[in-house]
């Protein structure tokens, strides 16, 4: 079209109509972001100033149309009634003064809940994990979007399907764990409950980043194809089966060499074309300019453009840096216009349904409607949410190890130490709003309560002391000796340790905080072993976000306990597992390494990446993939498998009795491994293929049923393609990734099987009682 043509749209509006009303400038508007109020928090990321778009004032952005409001809420400390109010405001503007009244979506980030002044605060993904529960997850990403709903936000940048492969990575504390199934499945969960409140979610980052050279943020990856689809993409290809989002962010990885930004075959083939993904691909932040400034694969914001669009990528987030040239791209024919309109019309049938295009253009039921109503702003730490949060950091508290010191006696006299005992922000990850945003304005009021550890067990117990001993980070051991000294007058000792969750050095994990040890920060090593060398039991208690190298303490500590960033109710949760009012149930989705020198490493590895006759180096787990203590004990027994022997299209039932074997109710995590596959490829030693917690009452049993489709043995063989055919294997109902549990041999008969997109993914469960 020119400009020259008359932008009328049809007396019976439609999408394509609106496309074909539109000048070229119009569409290109409507396929980047605006970051509002940014430049009055500085900085925020690296290179931030080199990569953003061009500042313009908001009469110029309503004049030209705005495809996103890039966290209106999760940028400055603000309130949820102002925000809204002024979200109303630009809503407006855009309506009245835009080309065709053409409203913006609005994005924030939410992982952990609303990235905003005030909203509750949720444990972090690995604490999500390790309560290996779908359907709590579920309600997390409901109650999530409850949030957003109010705000009248659209879209959530969450959740983050990454499957952890190095502990030095810092964004080790974003993800579900290290396992494909695990992310899959709950990251699923997550993306159902979002979306059930009609959040667009957004799962990232496609595809890879975490497998990123040396643990390094943004270095290169890698990955063969096999490790690529059996990994990476297995969990998005689930989460756009089973939970259906509506948006995909790629990652800034490259991936051997191919930035994902701008790979084509990545964005296009495998994720639209393969996996059927309809909705819309949204860059991360920069991650089209980086193409140039960061990749090197393209010599100016133009060329990035063209490359990322033609790829796949529909919107430039988080403004307007490379995609405002796609306009001369077209003139020049550099690019097709239809590339564009592809994009748009995407995005388009987006605000279509929140009723952000003009009069007569169908909406979905109460959108249309919002904008002559009283802006009121939700309550975004309701009592609902809080207990919400409360039950995930209960159910994810992991008891590494107990040697009969937990639960703690109430008349006990207890030191209390250490540098997350008495640290509000200790108990949240880097994109919660606390550490995220208001760490950069420490003269605001916090925006929620957050009680600490050392709150929590003067909650529980009435003889408590309290040293801080040393800092999380730096090397001042002046604390030691008091500290040291009130140790020695106890009978037991708390010592609470861990990380600092931040961004780019503010901290010690979190984006851009990659390390190179995997031993305790600072000095708190040191400091653990001189309470230990007093002789007193000491309770180790980690708030952290990755898992460290824990070889020299397993043994010496008389209890060892794990909580990921449990969110701002987690403190309770841990003085409830240490007091006994709650029976710990999580199991770890992330491995618990030796020494660095062994990354990267998981559970999923071949015979030969573990510990062998052919290498010095070890390779062993201080505590496995799925390892997890009770308070009371279970066992497994009577598996039961309905066949021995299946065809390449067949499905059998394994069946096991799960028996609460102690004096007090518990959950027992009961999973399911495939191991000693005989294939044409080499496979992992063991492969995590369905799980189930089960709650049990004391002295009571179930029986947890599994149905697991031929599928569920399938790979990537020489072929590329995922295959099944003749292989032997074991199936193993076993506590974690090392323990044998019960187990047998079966075998799949028949020709070798090409496997369509439609393949079987999951592994339904069945608990019932005996």
């Amino acid at each position: 079209m020119t400009d020259e043509t008359a932008h009328t749209l049809t007396e019976a509006p439609d999408v394509e109509s609106l496309i074909n009303a539109m000048t070229l400038e119009e569409k290109v508007a409507q396929l980047v972001g605006l970051w509002i109020g940014v430049a009055d928090g500085g900085e925020v990321a690296p290179a931030q100033a080199e990569n953003t778009g061009r500042a313009k004032a908001w009469a110029e952005t309503e004049a030209e149309g705005l495809g996103q409001i890039t966290r209106l809420y999760g940028t400055r400390p603000v309130s949820a009634q102002y925000g809204l109010e002024t979200l109303r405001r630009l809503q407006a503007g855009l309506r009245d003064a835009a080309p065709h009244g053409i409203g913006a979506i609005v994005h924030e980030e939410c992982l952990t809940g609303v990235a905003a002044w005030g909203a509750t605060t949720f444990p972090s993904p690995p604490a999500y994990a390790a309560t290996w529960d779908p359907e709590l997850i579920e309600r997390v990403g409901a109650a999530i979007g409850d949030s957003l709903q109010g705000l009248e936000v659209h879209q959530g940048l969450a959740p983050v399907l990454d499957v952890a492969r190095d502990a030095r990575w810092g964004r080790t504390e974003e993800t579900f764990g290290e396992d494909p199934y695990v992310v899959g499945t709950l990251g699923a969960a997550y993306i159902r409950g979002l979306e059930s409140r009609d959040i667009i979610a957004t799962p990232k980052h496609f595809v890879g980043y975490s497998a990123s050279r040396a643990g390094r943020n943004h270095a290169p990856v890698d990955a063969g194809p096999r490790e690529l689809a059996e990994v990476f993409l297995y969990p998005f290809e689930v989460a756009i089966r089973e939970g259906s989002p509506r948006s995909i962010m790629p990652s800034y990885s490259a991936i051997d060499h191919v930035p994902s930004h701008g790979d084509k075959h990545l964005l296009t083939d495998v994720l639209r074309t393969g996996f059927g993904f309809d909705g819309t691909v949204v860059s991360d932040y920069f991650g089209v300019n980086f193409l140039q400034t960061t990749q090197g694969v393209t010599r100016s914001r133009a060329e990035s453009a063209v490359r990322a669009i033609s790829a796949g990528v529909d919107v430039e987030l988080p403004d307007a840096a490379a995609f405002p040239h796609l306009v001369a791209a077209v003139r020049s024919g550099d690019l097709e216009e239809e590339a564009v309109d592809a994009a748009l019309r995407r995005v388009l049938l987006q605000k279509q349904h929140y009723g952000l295009l003009p009069a007569g253009f169908a909406a979905a039921a109460g959108y249309a409607e919002r904008a002559g109503t009283e802006a009121v702003a939700p309550d975004l730490n309701p009592a609902a949410h809080r207990d919400l949060a409360r039950e995930v950091a209960e159910k994810s508290i992991i008891l590494l190890a107990n040697d009969g010191t937990l639960p703690l006696e109430s008349a006990a006299r207890i030191a209390v130490v250490g540098p997350n005992a008495d640290s509000r922000t200790a108990l949240l990850g880097d994109y919660s709003f606390t550490n995220h945003v208001e760490a950069h304005y420490p003269d605001v009021a916090a925006g929620i309560d957050i009680p600490t550890v050392l709150d929590a067990l003067r909650n529980e117990f009435p003889s408590l002391d309290y040293a801080r001993g040393c800092e999380v980070e730096g090397d001042d051991a002046g604390g030691f000796d008091a500290a040291v000294a009130q140790a020695g007058a106890a009978d037991v000792v708390v010592a609470v340790m861990g990380d600092q969750a931040g961004l780019f050095g503010r901290g010690t994990v979190g984006e851009g905080n990659d390390v190179d040890s995997l031993e305790l920060p600072g000095v708190q090593r040191r400091f653990v072993e001189a309470l230990l060398d007093t002789g007193k039991p000491v309770v180790l208690v980690l708030i952290t976000g990755r898992p460290y190298d824990l070889s020299w303490a397993a043994d010496r500590c008389a209890a060892i306990v794990q909580s990921w960033f449990p969110g701002q109710e987690g403190a309770s949760a841990v003085a409830g597992a240490l007091s006994g009012r709650i029976n710990p149930r999580g199991r770890t989705t992330l491995s618990y390494p030796g020494p660095a020198g062994r990354q990267p490493a998981t559970y999923l590895r071949p015979a030969l990446a573990g510990t062998s006759a052919v290498t010095s180096l070890g390779a062993e787990f201080v505590f496995p993939f799925g390892h997890g203590l009770s308070y009371t004990t279970f066992t497994h027994s009577s598996l039961i498998l309905d066949a021995h022997e299946i065809d390449s299209t067949g499905t059998l039932q394994v069946a096991v009795k799960v028996q609460n074997t102690g004096e007090r109710d518990g959950t027992d995590v009961v999973q399911l491994y495939v191991r000693e596959v005989t294939a044409h490829v080499t496979r992992p030693v063991s492969t995590l293929i369905g799980y189930a917690a089960v709650d049990i009452e004391a002295g009571g049993s179930r029986t947890v049923t599994f149905t697991v489709s031929a599928d569920r043995l399938s790979y990537v063989g020489q072929s590329g393609q995922w295959e099944i055919g003749p292989l032997e294997a074991t199936l193993a109902v076993a506590h974690n990734a090392e323990d044998d549990g019960q187990n047998a041999r079966i075998a799949v008969t028949g020709q070798r099987r090409i496997l369509s997109s439609g393949r079987v993914l999951t592994t339904p469960v069945a608990v019932s009682n005996e």
